[in-house]
């Protein structure tokens, strides 16, 4: 039976991972850039990429990574979702990254980007809708929109009819769009008009692809759940601190209840999210299951949460000022993001041979 507990490693990882982060990347200097057209903090990237080794966690150690596993890239995406960090960690370290190692006998090109990936030196984006779910057939070319990170990536992988295709990001048309969640930044890609480099044709591209998004949406839901956590560690710090009728208003006993509910939720996202990680640490065969239970039921957890610390917050949680709006943002944007809830669900009954009634 898997241990779901986190090892002395991770809980390092942790440490170093939420420290940059306060120092770096805390509540008013996010409130600072989102509305700049680039929320990316100047050398963030550089220093959890590269200094702290994050980008090549899932990088095998013969192409310059750290050789670790899905584990430990589920905790540092943990705390990217605490503190609704916009980096192009899940879609550049855990989705391109996913995808290029499932490439069968990868060549010179794919070693590269690996390498390039695992140092930190290189972004890389799968070109597809931020919505793609694990068993969405890949596009093959022309305009696509919802790409996330493309605005921060050096490389496009660029599905198209007879394979996939690593594409300079400075060759393809990227055209910003108008996101719910500042924090993750979409844009319409166009790469039709670049060569690019062929790294795997159509079959063994479209499993390659699978592969990636399965990772991501695995990953993706201990992002909801680190965004949960946050949100009802800050809603029970405010309702301890907030007095009413000369009392926190904590202590009355309606909304004790409703954080003890969302507690219980939380605690179980953890399971599950933590279940998914390990999944595919082990590549399990069971791993697909394990993925669409955790992102159905982590999705609607980080909702719940961060509609909670809205609405416990009273006023103060409906201002801009307050970092409750980027979680709600964020928490309803991941809520879509590699496959809805919806789509989860029915993948479940599929692989547990529970077919919906007609």
């Amino acid at each position: 039976m898997s241990d779901l507990l986190y090892s002395d490693t991770e809980d390092e990882l942790r440490a170093a991972v939420r420290a940059l982060l306060a120092d770096r990347a805390g509540p008013n200097a996010l409130l600072a850039r989102i509305e700049t057209g680039s929320p990316y903090v100047p050398g963030l990237w550089k220093t959890l990429a590269a200094d702290i080794g994050a980008a090549g966690l899932l990088v095998p150690e013969k192409f310059g990574g750290q050789g670790a596993s899905h584990r430990e890239a589920a905790v540092v995406l943990e705390e990217l979702g605490r503190a609704v960090t916009p980096v192009p960690y899940l879609t550049s370290s855990v989705v391109a990254t996913e995808t290029l190692l499932a490439l069968d006998a990868p060549g010179e090109e794919v070693t590269s980007l690996l390498a390039g990936l695992a140092a930190g030196r290189t972004v890389a984006v799968l070109a597809v809708p931020l919505t793609a779910a694990p068993d969405t057939p890949p596009a093959s070319g022309g305009r696509v929109t919802g790409v996330a990170d493309a605005a921060a990536a050096d490389v496009l992988l660029v599905p198209r009819a007879d394979g996939l295709y690593a594409v300079p990001a400075a060759e393809a048309e990227i055209a910003p769009q108008t996101p719910l969640d500042l924090t993750r930044p979409l844009a319409a890609v166009d790469a039709d008009g670049a060569a690019g480099v062929r790294l795997a044709d159509g079959p063994a591209a479209a499993a390659a692809i699978r592969r990636g998004l399965l990772a991501g949406a695995g990953l993706l839901a201990s992002e909801q759940l680190g965004l949960a956590t946050w949100c009802l560690e800050e809603t029970v710090r405010h309702t301890k601190e907030r007095y009413q009728f000369n009392r926190p208003v904590g202590s009355f006993q309606a909304l004790k209840h409703r954080m003890a509910q969302l507690w219980l939720e939380t605690v179980n996202a953890r399971a599950a999210a933590r279940a998914a990680a390990d999944a595919l640490a082990t590549g399990s065969a069971d791993a697909p299951l394990t993925v669409a239970v955790a992102q159905a039921y982590c999705a609607k957890v980080a909702v719940h949460a961060a509609e909670e610390c809205v609405q416990l917050h009273g006023g103060i949680g409906m201002t801009w000022e307050h970092p409750a709006h980027l979680a709600l943002k964020r928490a309803k944007s991941d809520q879509l993001a590699l496959g809805s809830t919806g789509r989860h669900r029915a993948a479940i009954a599929g692989l547990a041979d529970l077919p919906a009634p007609a």
